[in-house]
């Protein structure tokens, strides 16, 4: 798929909207996305993870990994596509941990998988754990690098899509100064 084929995915399922966001960080946006509403489909998920296998493809892979919640969909659907597991790490009292009798043998190459970057945080946290293990960080990828490249990593990171969303501070919206609705989306609405 090119770039513009898996945007087009994207809007129509409704993973990015166009409009006045306040973000959770309090920050306001034109662009809204949520990647949970094309995994939700497992052809879309499956198209998706054969996109992402494919910047692999010359990579010896054991395992993907996926950080909870927004990771666990897409790291199965890429290990399906691999042929090879799939485990997620998830927090435990603010930790990232592997956990439920998951396990990572010595030398193991492991690629990391998320749906959206933005900051990397998540991540980030994923690969902290990685490195305390005995194992070989292949990569990592995701759906959409909300970054648009400026986020870094010391592994290849190979995202299907770079978007550039701008931001504004509450008091210096340019959104807000031309009166555009506000919508509040987001995982903690109600």
């Amino acid at each position: 798929m090119t770039k513009e084929e898996i945007r087009e995915l994207l809007v129509e399922t409704d993973v990015i909207q166009e409009g006045h966001f306040v973000l959770s960080s309090g920050r306001h946006a034109d662009i809204y996305m949520q990647c949970a509403k094309v995994l939700q489909y497992p052809e879309h998920a499956a198209t998706l993870a054969a996109e992402i296998a494919a910047k692999w493809e010359d990579e010896e892979i054991d395992v993907v990994i996926g950080p909870a919640l927004g990771g666990v969909v897409l790291s199965y659907a890429v290990a399906e596509e691999l042929g090879v597991r799939s485990i997620f790490s998830e927090r435990k009292n603010g930790e990232m941990k592997i956990r439920r009798g998951f396990e990572l043998k010595p030398g193991e190459k492991v690629l990391v998988v998320e749906d959206v970057v933005t900051t990397g945080g998540s991540v980030k946290e994923v690969l902290a754990v990685l490195e305390e293990l005995d194992v070989e960080i292949v990569g990592l990828s995701s759906i959409v690098d909300r970054s648009n490249g400026q986020v870094k990593f010391n592994y290849d990171f190979k995202a299907l899509l770079p978007v550039d969303i701008k931001s504004y501070k509450a008091g210096q919206c340019k959104l807000c100064e031309e009166g555009v609705a506000i919508t509040r989306p987001g995982s903690k609405e109600k």
